[in-house]
């Protein structure tokens, strides 16, 4: 990396959950309440920068899944990101937080009919929208519907990695056309419709340890793209059908991973970039690279808020209880995923955290399952009633996998901005759980 990508680049490489300043997240849980999430959109410009810088000459987009917050989605666009969406409704958030057509990608995994309706009727004024598809039998249901504008063809290359099983898409079958299939059905797509690039996606969360996978991944793409655009006669598709395609982009995918553990290191971005040029070859003339980097932008830009509201001590340890649980953060409930935590004190009269001896302990939330739990046996700075806790790394798919369970209200969000804290979404009250329930007063039998 040059002098100038350092310097523009500012910040460390990853921020860790003691880089916030404590006084500051402290101020905000007291002004705001918990559960709460904090992100920082000068920490997701610093990434968009950081990931252009690495990536010059690619096509970067951002995948929205990671977080949709308009704030968030506003930062991403005015940084030079595209939009990369997996439902209507991402769509339609882009569509508000001001990207145009031309720099929206729709990524349908089984579609369900109002998302392609939705879609198909929004070209109409946004022609430039590209669909990736992964199905033949979406293909034909976007013919039925009238379509045939752009289109980019979802591969499944039999190559997955990611952070955990559940996760790792490249070689799971329902992502993706089947690779030994995927010439033959881009050149039969193309027939009906703008066919302008290929697109594969190893997985979520790919660590260091991982890398030669997405290689793998990428490389498998780049011969994909050389075949159709450059193809030899002796190694056409079935029907010995070799004729040249006009592709302007490969999509190789994001899932580039964070460190969630303090001592793990940040990923090497720029050596993560030269791996994948190397891997991709030479595209032909006109075919760009493209990535779709989700987690990596926001992921370190984020933290939750949450208060210490009981602690018991067990014979099987001391259990801290807080007021965040798996509605507010879901990832270490269903992924068994590793959050760093870090006590800010705010207990009225204690000692700073930096102050009290480290303990073991187990942090669970107030949902009625045993898997509510942050974290088990982790050492922390003594927590006490009424202590704020700070859980780091929750930018991404944190307040995208809240939900209501327990009718629980979802965590109201804060973003940062020059230092300058302004409520994003506000708290889910009580009243907010019911409103869309019908009730034997509702005269229409519609949902009110």
């Amino acid at each position: 990396m040059s002098d100038d990508d350092a310097a523009s680049s500012a910040g460390p490489p990853v921020r860790r959950v003691s880089d916030w300043e404590a006084g500051a997240l402290h101020e905000i849980a007291a002004e705001h309440g918990t559960p709460l999430y904090v992100q920082d959109l000068d920490r997701v410009r610093e990434n968009c920068e950081r990931l252009r810088n690495a990536f010059p000459d690619a096509d970067v987009r951002y995948a929205v899944k990671a977080h949709t917050g308009r704030s968030v989605l506003e930062t991403v666009r005015e940084a030079g990101l595209d939009a990369e969406c997996a439902s209507a409704g991402e769509v339609d958030r882009a569509l508000a937080a001001g990207f145009d057509g031309e720099r929206l990608h729709y990524t349908a995994v089984n579609p369900p009919a109002r998302d392609l309706d939705y879609v198909v009727g929004i070209t109409a004024a946004e022609p430039a929208v590209t669909v990736t598809v992964g199905a033949v039998d979406t293909l034909d249901r976007l013919a039925e519907r009238g379509y045939d504008g752009r289109i980019c063809l979802r591969v499944n290359p039999g190559v997955g990695a990611g952070h955990h099983e559940k996760v790792r898409t490249g070689a799971a079958a329902k992502f993706g056309v089947p690779y030994d299939r995927a010439a033959e059905v881009a050149r039969s797509a193309a027939d009906r419709f703008n066919l302008v690039g290929i697109h594969a996606h190893a997985g979520s969360g790919i660590d260091p340890d991982q890398l030669d996978s997405h290689r793998e991944l990428v490389t498998r793409m780049g011969e994909l793209a050389r075949e159709l655009v450059e193809p030899r006669a002796e190694t056409g598709s079935a029907g010995g059908d070799a004729r040249p395609l006009d592709l302007d982009y490969v999509d190789v995918g994001g899932g580039f991973g964070v460190p969630y553990e303090e001592d793990a290191p940040p990923l090497d971005l720029h050596a993560v970039a030269d791996a994948t040029r190397e891997a991709v070859g030479p595209l032909p003339a006109g075919v760009d690279l493209a990535i779709e980097p989700g987690r990596y932008v926001v992921a370190d830009a984020g933290v939750l808020l949450a208060r210490v509201n009981t602690v018991k001590p067990t014979p099987d340890g001391t259990v801290v209880g807080v007021d965040a649980g798996m509605t507010d953060l879901l990832r270490p409930a269903m992924y068994d995923a590793y959050h760093p935590i870090r006590n800010l004190g705010g207990a009225a009269g204690a000692t700073a955290p930096d102050e009290r001896p480290a303990t073991p302990v187990t942090v669970a939330g107030p949902i009625c399952e045993t898997g509510d739990t942050l974290c088990k046996n982790r050492s922390l700075a003594d927590p006490i009633r009424g202590d704020f806790l700070a859980v780091g790394i929750t930018g991404a798919y944190g307040y995208e996998m809240a939900n209501q369970y327990n009718s629980r209200p979802r965590p109201a969000e804060v973003t940062l901005d020059d230092g300058m804290a302004t409520i994003a979404r506000r708290r889910e009250t009580l009243t907010d759980l019911t409103t869309v329930e019908r009730t034997e007063n509702d005269s229409t039998g519609e949902s009110r």
